[in-house]
């Protein structure tokens, strides 16, 4: 590239932010769920200048002048939807290209914030390119790389760690197995003084109650809670207890399950589910039956072929029988329901991209698992918008539908709180003031598509 079209381009993509950030837009005759109740605000309109809602008319009102004109009739507002433990892949090189396919994918499944759980110093770069406009993606909350048994020597090296992944400008820690209570409690008291927040998996050294007790702000996958409920820790052997301690759910105490939700509920922990990640990869419909979905498309084939590898080794040691898995996956149900009613707030995570778990396509999986699990269409849609919110104490930023908050909502055709299936189809999506249409997001979709087309 010539010098001259190299500068040039660099003005067009300067002047591209700006026309962006600066756009105005009068989003007209729609449906609002605004979140800040169960209500849906009939026939109005969401006028957006420099990235924030300025107001919510009446759809008759006078239109603001100088504005572009997105019709809606018909159709419903949200504050859109999240994954709160996602696996943003990471580069080396300065080829971003396949996280940026990613951020499509969760964009055109109407999900504008991501909490990154496995963290990678791209993911600090990937940040800084949505930010400035570069790539377009959704809200990032990145966590550090993994701090578990392995990576952290010893408690002292688990406090720099803490500190370094702060100084970085990590939002989050993510803590996996393998790590007893000094190196624990090192990890949890520095990430208090820094004033960070962690959580994750829990250690079987730990257990459930010292990591609630001691500041885990997320339990990632319910881990921890059949553990709790097990007096023989001999069991709780992985060679007997199989993955996550599911073949040991039938000799659990359940009259001790009130007292861990009152538990979560008082150190003001939060849920992150994942209960679709458990029925596809550890349950007991076949690999082939999910390589073959519709969104397996949008993944590379190396990727959907590592996923059937792992799966089918559990498969083919035995462990994926109906018999083993189904009682596992209704107590997660049960559990769920119970952290659920009993107070305990739920963040809306999938595990994504994770075995069979595409990203964005998930998360609606997700949500058909928590319906199932008997939660309300309202109640999910808070784990997705205002808990999000919540979680990162940002309620004055984002979350709800709202004057003076940031223009981040999602157009569906019909009303989410009477069938959440419309969610799966997105008429469109205001992104921090940025309207994206229908057309640009299948226009994304199908590029990855060819992309990633068999051969």
């Amino acid at each position: 590239m010539s010098i001259i079209r190299l500068i040039g381009t660099v003005a067009a993509m300067v002047i591209w932010v700006s026309t962006v950030k600066a756009q105005e837009y009068l989003v007209k005759n729609v449906h609002v769920l605004s979140m800040a109740s169960d209500a849906v605000s009939k026939e109005k309109s969401i006028h957006v200048i420099d990235g924030k809602i300025k107001s919510i008319l009446d759809a008759n009102a006078p239109t603001p002048a100088h504005v572009e004109i997105i019709d809606g009739t018909g159709n419903y507002i949200f504050p859109g939807l999240a994954e709160m433990h996602s696996h943003i892949p990471t580069t080396n090189t300065d080829d971003f290209s396949y996280l940026e396919d990613t951020m499509w994918l969760y964009l055109a499944n109407g999900i504008l914030n991501v909490r990154g759980m496995i963290g990678h110093p791209s993911h600090l770069e990937l940040k800084k390119k949505i930010d400035s406009g570069e790539i377009i993606g959704p809200r990032i909350f990145a966590a550090g790389p993994s701090l578990n048994g392995d990576s952290v020597e010893s408690p002292e090296s688990g406090s720099e760690m803490v500190k370094a992944q702060k100084e970085a400008g990590y939002d989050h820690l993510k803590l996996h197995p393998g790590l007893d209570m000094p190196r624990f409690l090192a990890i949890a008291e520095t990430a208090k003084e820094v004033d960070i927040k962690f959580g994750g998996h829990i250690s079987l050294d730990v257990g459930l109650q010292n990591s609630l007790n001691h500041g885990y702000r997320s339990v990632e996958h319910m881990d921890g809670y059949i553990e709790a409920l097990i007096d023989d820790r001999e069991r709780l052997d992985p060679q007997v207890a199989g993955p996550f301690s599911m073949l040991l759910v039938e000799e659990g105490d359940k009259n001790r399950i009130p007292e861990l939700v009152a538990l979560t509920k008082e150190r003001g922990a939060w849920i992150a589910p994942t209960l679709t990640l458990f029925e596809r990869f550890f349950g007991y419909i076949p690999a082939d039956e999910f390589r073959l979905e519709p969104e397996m498309k949008y993944m590379p084939g190396i990727q959907v072929q590592q996923w059937v590898n792992q799966k089918k080794l559990l498969e083919n040691q035995g462990m994926l029988k109906e018999e083993n898995v189904k009682p596992y996956l209704e107590f997660r149900e049960k559990m769920l329901l119970a952290l659920h009613q009993g107070g305990v707030p739920v963040i809306m995570s999938s595990d994504s991209p994770q075995v069979f778990n595409v990203p964005g396509f998930s998360i609606h999986n997700e949500i058909k698992s928590m319906q199932k699990a008997g939660l309300s269409p309202y109640e999910i849609l808070k784990s997705g918008s205002v808990n999000v919110a919540k979680y990162f104490e940002m309620e004055d930023e984002f979350g709800k539908i709202q004057e003076g908050l940031s223009a981040d909502f999602v157009m569906v055709s019909g009303n989410p709180l009477e069938n959440m299936e419309v969610l799966r189809e997105v008429e469109g999506l205001m992104l921090r003031g940025q309207w994206i249409t229908k057309d640009k997001l299948e226009e994304e979709l199908r590029r990855i598509e060819k992309k990633n087309l068999r051969k």
